[in-house]
């Protein structure tokens, strides 16, 4: 597991929606009307579980290292200048974090280069922990990688008090 396939199951689990290609590049752009994106929040409740059943089929060693890569970017999206535009108690940050891994690589990417193009309001707590959810299920505690998902972990992303 490498961040390729990392963000190819992500991918995949769109197509069951049909994809929704051309409504997260407006996304990525800062493009998208508001009703497109309520559409994209109601998709989520279908791309979820259908990535939850690719995540059933890896290996143990690929679920946690896909795990492991959906803490990083958790984490990378950890900082005060996305919170910002995210808006949200720490929860709802860290649920607007998980939406934007959750969109795929290009809203990421955007995010994590503009944080101006993330959007308030727009949350995906399933996105958060799914991986966590299924090892643990399926192989019982997962080792820790050492950093955290949680809000407000990321120090260098938030100035010093």
């Amino acid at each position: 597991m490498d961040e390729a396939k990392f963000w190819d199951l992500i991918e995949k689990a769109w197509q069951v929606v049909g994809g929704r290609k051309n409504e997260r590049n407006k996304l990525s752009k800062g493009k998208l009307s508001e009703d497109k994106v309520d559409s994209l929040l109601d998709a989520l409740e279908d791309v979820i579980p259908a990535l939850q059943s690719s995540l059933d089929a890896l290996s143990k060693d690929d679920l946690l290292a896909f795990d492991q890569i959906l803490e990083r970017k958790l984490y990378e999206l950890d900082r005060e200048e996305v919170q910002q535009f995210t808006d949200g108690s720490d929860d709802g940050f860290l649920y607007a974090r998980g939406f934007i891994v959750a969109c795929g690589k290009s809203y990421f990417d955007a995010v994590n280069a503009t944080p101006s193009i993330a959007m308030p309001d727009l949350e995906c707590e399933g996105m958060c922990y799914l991986s966590f959810h299924v090892y643990s299920e399926k192989y019982g505690e997962m080792p820790s990688s050492g950093i955290s998902r949680e809000s407000c972990s990321n120090a260098a992303g938030w100035p010093k008090v």
